[in-house]
């Protein structure tokens, strides 16, 4: 079917009892299954968090068919929240084939995801998606016996991702982390253009094509974006790092509030929304605070508080790291893993650092009383005590020495 028919699909898919491109069922051959809009619905129900201790209901439920063919459909399931603030909305990604008078459908985060995408045909799931989709393990919230679990952070909280705009700007947070995982920011100013944390593919979650945009990256992650206005809605596109996905805008599509322009920007890990906290953007980690919206932001010993000023320096590589002295000023280098060594030269705190490989050495003490005896080494040849460089794991991050 092409796209230009896709509303018309959508419709007929949410108010038909039978989808309209399986054909009618011969007489004697076994019963029909359930439509697919009722069997993606269920799965919603069952898989939303209560709302105020009530479970969500299927009139709160949403199903957006992105792509389909003959026995095979892609899309989003939605579990909208009512128009309150702090309410928000959830959505997953499913896929669904039709075998034997049946629908499977399996939802990002369950064992059976990336082996059905991986089946479909290229016309409804591409070779690209296959590949993100791949790198997604099972969600830890599945506790099925059954199946192992893939673990989230597992301790490393290097992302490779960007602030969601223009490196070189400064926005300001507006909101602290906040959510039922602590997963999700608040950001507004700079041009307003809301651009890709990190390469991977892009989809409109809600119905109505606005608001909520989702990009799913390498390494299990995705990011969610919400409240844009004017955003793209070519769902399953391959997008680059720094890519246009909307602007910030006050959109409820899917439910929630918003009293002013911003992006609502969340984490995901392998299908569920993870504490955002800790994570590596644009050079800087955020923090919890006392409660939802507070807290605060760091890049090395600087500090951006709830309001204030957050520079995109752009993503940290894999095997680079930000210098924290924990108060400001140099940090010497030293000509071995020790403070046994002579001083070679200085690094101011918050450069980047280049690291070539780690070794044992003296032990040292950095911010969040994080105690290490590991060094790293750079690539000019000099050493520098992981206790202060943030590189996101206590890790090597380029092996040892």
């Amino acid at each position: 079917m092409r796209p230009a028919r896709l509303a018309v699909a959508l419709s007929a898919l949410l108010s038909a009892s039978v989808l309209p491109f399986v054909s009618a069922v011969p007489a004697g051959a076994e019963p029909a299954a359930p439509d697919l809009a009722t069997t993606v619905r269920a799965k919603i129900v069952e898989k939303a968090a209560p709302r105020a201790g009530a479970r969500v209901t299927t009139a709160d439920t949403e199903v957006n068919v992105m792509r389909e063919g003959s026995t095979w459909v892609f899309g989003s399931a939605i579990a909208k929240a009512p128009h309150v603030e702090g309410a928000y909305p959830e959505g997953w990604l499913f896929v669904a084939n039709r075998k034997g008078g049946a629908w499977q459908v399996a939802f990002e985060g369950e064992s059976a995801f990336p082996a059905l995408t991986s089946a479909a045909p290229a016309a409804v799931v591409s070779g690209p998606e296959k590949k993100i989709f791949a790198s997604h393990g099972r969600s830890t919230v599945d506790k099925s016996p059954s199946r192992d679990a893939k673990p989230l952070a597992g301790g490393d909280f290097r992302t490779g991702m960007r602030l969601p705009w223009a490196v070189g700007q400064t926005w300001r947070l507006t909101g602290g982390p906040h959510g039922a995982s602590r997963q999700s920011i608040d950001v507004a100013g700079g041009d307003g253009r809301v651009l890709a944390a990190r390469g991977g593919t892009f989809y409109v979650m809600c119905a109505s094509q606005r608001g909520w945009v989702r990009v799913a990256h390498d390494r299990g992650y995705s990011t969610d974006y919400y409240h844009l206005q004017g955003n793209r809605t070519d769902n399953g596109v391959t997008v680059a790092e720094g890519a246009f996905l909307g602007n910030i805008g006050v959109d409820v599509s899917c439910g929630g509030s918003a009293t002013g322009p911003h992006n609502h920007f969340s984490l995901r890990q392998n299908a569920v929304y993870i504490g955002i906290a800790s994570h590596s953007l644009g050079k800087w980690q955020v923090y919890n605070g006392a409660a939802e919206y507070q807290g605060y932001a760091l890049h090395g010993s600087a500090q951006a508080n709830v309001g204030g000023s957050l520079y995109n320096y752009g993503p940290l590589g894999f095997t680079e790291g930000v210098v924290d002295t924990n108060g400001g000023g140099v940090l010497n280098k030293r000509s071995g893993p020790g403070t046994n060594y002579g001083v070679v030269g200085t690094v101011p705190d918050g450069n980047t650092v280049a690291i070539s490989c780690s070794a044992n050495g003296t032990s040292h003490t950095g911010r969040f009383n994080y105690t290490t005896a590991m060094w790293n080494r750079l690539s000019d040849g000099s050493w520098i005590s992981d206790a202060f460089t943030w590189t996101g794991t206590g890790n090597p991050v380029n092996g040892w020495c």
